[in-house]
């Protein structure tokens, strides 16, 4: 939905990142999601006189993670500044941020579903989470527990042209991020959320009209579509006369439309100056090279490698790295089967769709491996290996064991087969008057009698042996 009535939208996107630090950014509290409310809170954080932050050395070398994994530059010094303003969840009345000297700027995504579209970054800076807001039965409630983690704000220059490209951007660069180990970027937990602002033009212009921002925003899917609603609304507004106010909104979830918020205030509202109580980070060029010669191997380099190493189609590797467990899980398992690809089939048809976000694989590694070993010997047939492979997720049972305890192995045994190889050919005499009229491809019928009858286990190769011999009889006995 590139244009409507005339128009185009212009995007860019901010997205928050926690990171993955288990303390807070300025204070020794803890970082994990899921306390009980308030409970993980102290002086500095909720900004009482006299306490003083001290910065987390982990959430600078992780910025500095990201900016790397992004093609950024990394600047030598930097400085934090407060950023003041008012809001229930905010308990110091400011922000520790950066302003004028993030640790990174420039970098770019690519769209690689996009034709490789390069979307550039202005810049990633380092600053500290505000609180929660529940709204509950008509009372709001304050949860202080992530006010104060640190995160990352990401933000792209306005290249985005399209609602789909919005969603192929938030996931590359999840994808990014999480390769990189700075975050868990799980969405459904606000570890990773987004702002989309959004202005439009008339096609072919290259004066934009006046933006907007869709603030927090948990889902790639509802990033999109917030997107495409804003874009209709503005369109909606000009096209009937009227002027697009600059304003703060949000997406409703239940109506699928975005809703004013508050007006939006201009940068010199926020009163920036710099933050006192935190000296300036000098980061030197052994430190910058130390990280990058750590930097774990990231999406794209894991994309050649499992090509090269399983003989992998690009459409399997692309379901493979999604996330580096899923990654860590196929290479341990493919490391344990003569058979890569059936198991990077097995995983992929069988395993992945049922995983929510941030989910370990619910299987393991050995049993997966089994699985498809079993399917490549030609143990059992590929139906077979698929209920195994559910079973194994679903129980933590040994696909070995499991077919051999409800008999699920191929039936390879002649003396077995045969009685059904002779049901089959009296069962239907017009299929085999046929057969022996010429028409070979009846004999593909009786065929698939007799693996019916074993409910597909009858080993295809063996029945068609003893089909043949069973035939072969019939054609030799002379007629009388």
């Amino acid at each position: 939905m590139a244009e409507y009535k005339g128009y185009e939208p212009v995007i860019g996107v901010e997205v928050h990142c926690e990171l993955k630090t288990a303390s807070k950014v300025f204070c020794g509290c803890s970082a994990a999601f899921g306390n009980a409310p308030n409970t993980a809170c102290c002086p500095v954080c909720m900004g009482l006189p006299g306490a003083l932050p001290q910065l987390n050395a982990e959430a600078v070398r992780l910025t500095v993670q990201a900016g790397i994994a992004l093609h950024s530059e990394i600047h030598r010094e930097t400085w934090f500044d407060r950023k003041n303003y008012f809001y229930p969840d905010l308990p110091k009345g400011y922000q520790i941020t950066q302003n004028d000297t993030p640790f990174c700027t420039g970098g770019y995504v690519v769209l690689n579903n996009m034709e490789g579209k390069k979307i550039h970054l202005q810049r990633i800076h380092l600053e500290e989470d505000a609180g929660k807001l529940l709204h509950r039965d008509g009372v709001t409630c304050i949860d202080y527990n992530r006010c104060g983690v640190g995160l990352i704000e990401i933000v792209s220059e306005p290249e985005l042209s399209d609602p789909a490209e919005v969603r192929e951007y938030l996931t590359e660069l999840r994808k990014i991020l999480l390769f990189a180990g700075v975050s868990d970027c799980r969405m459904n937990e606000g570890s990773m959320r987004c702002e989309v602002n959004l202005s439009v033009k008339t096609v072919g212009s290259a004066t934009t009209g006046t933006r907007c921002e869709i603030k927090n925003i948990g889902s790639i899917q509802f990033a999109g579509k917030a997107a495409e609603e804003e874009f209709r609304r503005q369109v909606d507004i000009l096209t009937a006369g009227g002027v697009i106010e600059q304003e703060t909104r949000r997406f409703n979830e239940n109506t699928g439309h975005t809703e004013s918020m508050r007006k939006k205030e201009s940068a010199v509202d926020y009163r920036y100056f710099t933050e006192p109580n935190i000296p300036p980070v000098v980061l030197t060029d052994e430190y910058i090279g130390n990280i990058e010669r750590q930097m774990p191997k990231m999406a794209d380099e894991w994309e050649a490698a499992l090509k090269t190493a399983f003989s992998l189609t690009e459409d399997d590797v692309e379901q493979i790295i999604q996330t580096p467990k899923i990654v860590s899980f196929y290479t341990e398992a493919a490391a344990m089967t003569k058979y890569p690809k059936l198991a990077a089939n097995l995983l992929i048809g069988e395993v992945i769709p049922g995983m929510r976000e941030g989910d370990d694989v619910p299987v393991r590694a050995d049993h997966l491996a089994e699985a498809a070993d079993l399917l490549g010997d030609g143990e059992v047939n590929s139906t077979v290996a698929k209920q195994l492979v559910i079973r194994a997720r679903e129980n933590d049972e040994s696909p070995a064991a499991v077919a051999k305890a409800e008999g699920l192995f191929r039936i390879r045994d002649r003396e077995k087969l045969m009685p059904l190889v002779h049901e089959a050919i009296e069962a239907d005499p017009i299929t085999v008057g046929d057969f022996l009229k010429g028409k070979v491809a009846a004999k593909k019928r009786l065929l698939g009698w007799v693996i019916r009858q074993t409910g597909g286990r009858a080993d295809p190769a063996v029945t068609e042996s003893l089909l043949d011999s069973a035939l072969g009889e019939i054609t030799d006995t002379p007629k009388e």
